[in-house]
């Protein structure tokens, strides 16, 4: 069976699909992308499927499980490399993508990700840690 490589790239993961995905390896990816979460404590997931030249209903519903287990460990996911007919069959087949962001490349994707943990860490510390509390900065 084939397997999808899982790269590392500091505290993101980066999933390249050059295959078709068969069921039996979408959920081999799914499994070996939420042990990778937790074991670096990563915090971005970037789906990159360029070489993905069609998609059908499986693979879109394949990237938002991908997205919601990752947003469950606390990865936020984004897909790279999206060509226009991936786009238009997905917005046919009426698939949404819920929870997933969308870039054209690798690097903006990166982008993404620092941003929106950035907001993650900056909601953190306008809570207290102990009470849940609000805090307020002083004049």
């Amino acid at each position: 069976m084939d397997r999808v490589p899982i790269l590392k790239i500091g505290d993101i993961l980066l999933v390249s699909i050059q295959l078709d995905m068969s069921d039996q390896t979408a959920l081999q990816l799914q499994e070996d992308l939420a042990e990778r979460i937790v074991a670096t404590g990563s915090h971005g997931v970037i789906i990159d499927i360029t070489a993905l030249d069609i998609v059908d209903s499986f693979v879109g519903r394949m990237l938002s499980t991908i997205a919601s287990i990752s947003k469950v460990l606390d990865a936020e996911t984004v897909v790279v490399g999206m060509r226009p007919a991936v786009a238009i069959t997905l917005v046919e087949l009426g698939l949404s993508l819920n929870g997933i962001r969308t870039a054209l490349n690798v690097e903006r994707g990166m982008e993404l990700i620092a941003i929106a943990r950035a907001d993650e860490l900056v909601q953190d510390d306008e809570f207290d840690d102990e009470t849940g509390a609000e805090t307020t900065a002083s004049p």
